[in-house]
């Protein structure tokens, strides 16, 4: 189920922008203050969610999108415990409205902490990308259907749901950052396009938790 614990990492990975870049300080005082909502309604800064507690934190392009749901699915895989051994919160935050919030989190069965950047605030302050990247030739080992299934059935969960809605714009990429406690920023990955998610054993490892195995094959463990 789980691989050793791994000591934080807090060296940063690559050289450019888009993997493993600190944003500027600048950036990130800004991002800080900016709103986050919760699935009831409330709104809480950005940096409550990392002043006082090292925080992965996972940017999804919409909650219609297939790729961010069967990403999301292996993040619920997570346990709550790995997660408090090493004193890390794991948040998705999403960019469509909080009502949202709820439904996706049944759907996916993910149970660890979401928000809703409404306005895509925070995405815009780090830099994140709107249009898909040039490199499409990555593939993100947490996404089991093809485009053409993928965006089937998202077309259809939007055309079945109670209104017409993409659940954030269609055009956002998303990332991963982990930070905290305070403004320590140990990692960043802007996504180039809808597969290029950092693998979920990378943060956890960067973020000193320990790692899960996705696969359905069992592990063999020597004695």
């Amino acid at each position: 189920m789980a691989g050793p614990p791994a000591p934080p990492v807090t060296q940063q990975v690559g050289s450019a922008r888009g993997r493993g870049q600190r944003p500027e300080a600048g950036e990130l005082r800004e991002a800080a203050r900016c709103l986050v909502v919760d699935a009831d309604g409330r709104s809480v800064p950005f940096k409550a969610l990392y002043g006082e507690q090292k925080a992965i934190v996972v940017f999804v392009r919409n909650f219609l999108c297939y790729t961010c749901k069967e990403y999301v699915e292996d993040l619920a895989k997570v346990p709550k415990a790995f997660l408090q051994e090493a004193n890390v919160r794991l948040i998705v935050i999403g960019q469509s409205s909080y009502h949202h919030i709820k439904p996706f989190c049944s759907l996916t069965g993910y149970t660890h902490e979401m928000y809703v950047d409404p306005q895509r605030e925070i995405y815009k302050t780090l830099g994140m990308k709107r249009g898909e990247g040039n490199n499409v030739s990555v593939r993100s080992p947490h996404v089991k259907s093809n485009t053409l299934l993928g965006s089937i059935k998202s077309m259809w969960r939007a055309m079945t749901g109670p209104a017409f809605d993409f659940q954030g714009d269609p055009a956002q990429q998303g990332g991963a950052v982990i930070l905290g406690p305070g403004n320590e920023v140990h990692f960043l990955h802007l996504d180039k396009n809808r597969l290029d998610h950092v693998p979920i054993n990378t943060v956890l490892q960067l973020a000193g938790v320990k790692t899960v195995n996705f696969t359905n094959q069992p592990q063999i463990i020597d004695i």
